[in-house]
């Protein structure tokens, strides 16, 4: 449930809707695409929890092949992420909550949520899966209800908003790239962000009861939720309205039940969008606690992140993270309306890295794997190597066209070489306590092995 919730979060139920604005039915394509390269990384997550699952994921993946400096940057990455999607998702928040109350200032909402949330996440793993299990299974039953209802007004030929469904809609508006092959381009990192998420599979397999019999069954069905839920759905709205419908800030569910007349249909969309939202929240602060343990106890990040509460919660690494998630309330209430967009674009530059240096790291155990120094598991990513060379041509492509993404787009690629000098910088910073943690984590090795 966890792998379902990560797939379907505010990307699709709040996002979807700028970007059918944008690029109209062409975004069921740019989802096929950058969905088969998600599905990719997951696979290879998935083979490499095969090999030995690990709470600390791709971070202590990538310090198994790759070595500490890899560890360094992955799990740094990944929590910048998590932090800065987490500023979104407390904005979605806030913006969501003022469909019930539209005089309300964004920050109040937004930070009240991420009380909540912390809340929860600091009193126990239990309790957080509980909470995700329930946050996704509402995600679920919202969008097989709109699929449900799509597919009966399909059928019946019930007009929306005055104009006939069907196939014919999406033709008579301009075909699948109304507005060119340059505007679908344009929003792929979107799109990608909107897939962020589903790696947490391997983040959870640590705190799974079997993970080896678990985890291949939860990473294979990510494909076909992508093709339902992303694909599906997105063809469903293209036939239900003209995509010039669809508008930047409201989810296109909201506005396909809106404009059905379904009484109240829009703010039950709304509230279903919010709990996609929290989901997200509470998601980025249980993974990044467990990310920053892990490099906590090599050395790499805050000793304070590495410490555990009594129910096996490492609270120093989740409240660091809420830390940022501030930030993201102190956006409300400084530049409400770019809050949303400014921490987007910052977390597709955490997504991107972190999905490259999983399909490095999986490189690497390849190659250890063809040197005799471990055996492959059976469940592995199809195609390799190709195909992690593909997904990191992908990713860069990603990455370049920020550029041409807006104010927004510029300002991320221009601080780039900050973000880059902050990882060098902490490098520097912490690389004598990794060797000290490494050293004194070989005497342990040594004197285990002389003992046996």
């Amino acid at each position: 449930m966890i792998a379902v919730g990560g797939a379907i979060g505010t990307g699709l139920f709040l996002g979807a809707g700028s970007r059918l604005h944008t690029a109209g039915p062409a975004l069921a394509i740019v989802y096929a695409v950058a969905g088969v390269f998600g599905f990719l990384v997951v696979r290879a997550v998935g083979e490499m929890v095969m090999h030995r699952p690990s709470s600390g994921s791709f971070v202590s993946y990538s310090r198994e092949f790759l070595g500490e400096k890899a560890a360094f940057f992955a799990g740094w990455m990944y929590f910048l992420n998590w932090a800065t999607s987490g500023v979104a998702d407390v904005t979605a928040v806030a913006k969501y909550t003022q469909f019930f109350w539209p005089g309300l200032d964004q920050w109040i909402p937004a930070l009240i949520a991420l009380f909540v949330i912390l809340a929860v996440n600091l009193v126990s793993v239990r309790l957080f899966g509980e909470l995700e299990f329930w946050f996704a299974a509402i995600k679920v039953l919202a969008l097989v209800a709109f699929m449900i209802t799509a597919i009966v007004v399909l059928v019946l030929r019930h007009p929306v908003d005055g104009h006939a469904t069907g196939p014919s809609l999406v033709f008579d508006h301009g075909g699948f790239f109304p507005a060119g092959v340059l505007p679908a381009l344009m929003i792929l990192q979107g799109v990608v962000f909107a897939y962020a998420g589903i790696e947490m599979v391997g983040v959870t397999a640590g705190e799974t009861s079997n993970p080896r019999k678990v985890i291949p069954k939860a990473v294979n069905s990510v494909a076909w939720r992508i093709a339902v839920f992303y694909i599906g759905s997105v063809l469903l709205l293209v036939m239900l309205l003209p995509w010039s419908s669809y508008k930047s800030g409201e989810s296109p569910f909201v506005t396909f039940m809106s404009k059905l007349g379904v009484p109240g249909a829009g703010g039950i969309m709304d509230i279903v969008v919010l709990t996609a939202a929290l989901s997200s929240v509470n998601s980025g602060l249980y993974s990044t606690g467990r990310i920053l343990k892990s490099l906590s106890s090599a050395g790499s990040a805050p000793k304070f992140t590495a410490k555990m509460s009594r129910n096996g919660v490492p609270y120093g690494g989740v409240l660091l993270t809420a830390s940022v998630y501030v930030v993201g309330v102190i956006l409300n209430l400084v530049v409400p309306s770019s809050a949303f967009e400014i921490a987007l674009e910052f977390s597709a530059v955490g997504i991107i890295g972190m999905w490259s240096m999983i399909m490095i790291a999986h490189l690497a155990m390849r190659r250890k794997a063809k040197l005799g120094e471990l055996a492959r598991p059976d469940y592995r990513l199809p195609g390799a190597p190709f195909t992690n060379y593909l997904t990191l041509g992908f990713l860069l492509l990603v990455l370049a066209l920020s550029w041409f993404n807006g104010e927004t787009g510029r300002i991320m690629i221009y601080c780039l070489p900050v973000i880059a000098a902050a990882l060098v910088a902490g490098w520097f910073a912490v690389r004598r306590r990794v060797a000290e943690v490494s050293a004194e984590r070989a005497r342990a090795h040594r004197f285990t092995t002389e003992i046996e």
